[in-house]
């Protein structure tokens, strides 16, 4: 489907939120994700097409990409996409993903993301917000800098105090220090770069987490942290 570029929103050092208008009014589910399609002359081996969470709530009128800029060392897509004109034209899938709240309101929830893997949770708790739902939420968030949290102040207004484990100071998360912090009967979702998920996902089901418990959100080309 088309969509409008409108305008975009630097939210820190090397993080920007891009915002879209639809033609029409689209649904989806907070957490879930859409493919940008950005045709450009000399596209490297990351192509013309890539995945993004929609970052904005369901309930507001636009949609959202949150993505970190890499600057030089960026893709050929990155680079067009930051030079990218306020009235462009582009086109976007319709939304897909089962990165969502379960539909049982009284399931303690823990959430952890690696770096802007924070993206699906922005969504969600944003979409919580604006409709005054209450669910019980832990957050994890490992992050290479301290200067990599984003959106604290949201998390904040829901009540949500992140426990950041940052790398630049020598803190690295595990699988056991999740389970320390949060324990088992909880669904846990994980969010971030794909080798991150993966090993998390595998080591909490061998800790003894249900594998109906576990919930990833992959973001490919990204490094662990």
């Amino acid at each position: 489907m088309k969509a409008v570029f409108d305008h975009k929103e630097k939210i820190n050092h090397n993080v920007t939120t891009f915002w879209w208008r639809l033609p029409r009014k689209v649904k989806f589910t907070a957490g879930q994700f859409t493919e940008l399609y950005l045709p450009h002359k000399n596209p490297d081996e990351r192509g013309k097409k890539h995945w993004f969470t929609i970052s904005a709530s369901p309930t507001n009128n636009l949609w959202s990409i949150t993505t970190k800029d890499a600057g030089a060392k960026g893709s050929s897509f990155k680079k067009t996409l930051f030079k990218l004109k306020e009235g462009a034209e582009v086109d976007l899938a319709e939304p897909m993903g089962d990165f969502v709240l379960p539909k049982d309101k009284s399931i303690p929830l823990v959430f952890v993301a690696g770096g802007i893997g924070v993206t699906p949770f922005h969504s969600i708790v944003q979409y919580l917000l604006d409709t005054g739902e209450k669910r019980e939420i832990q957050f994890i968030w490992a992050l290479n800098e301290a200067r990599d949290a984003i959106f604290l102040d949201l998390f904040k207004k829901y009540g949500i105090k992140p426990v950041l484990f940052v790398k630049e100071k020598g803190q690295s998360l595990t699988s056991q220090k999740i389970l320390k912090l949060t324990g088992k009967a909880k669904r846990i979702y994980i969010s971030g770069p794909e080798p991150m998920v993966e090993t998390f996902m595998e080591e909490l089901e061998k800790l003894g987490v249900p594998k109906n418990e576990l919930v990833g959100d992959f973001f490919p080309g990204y490094p662990p942290i």
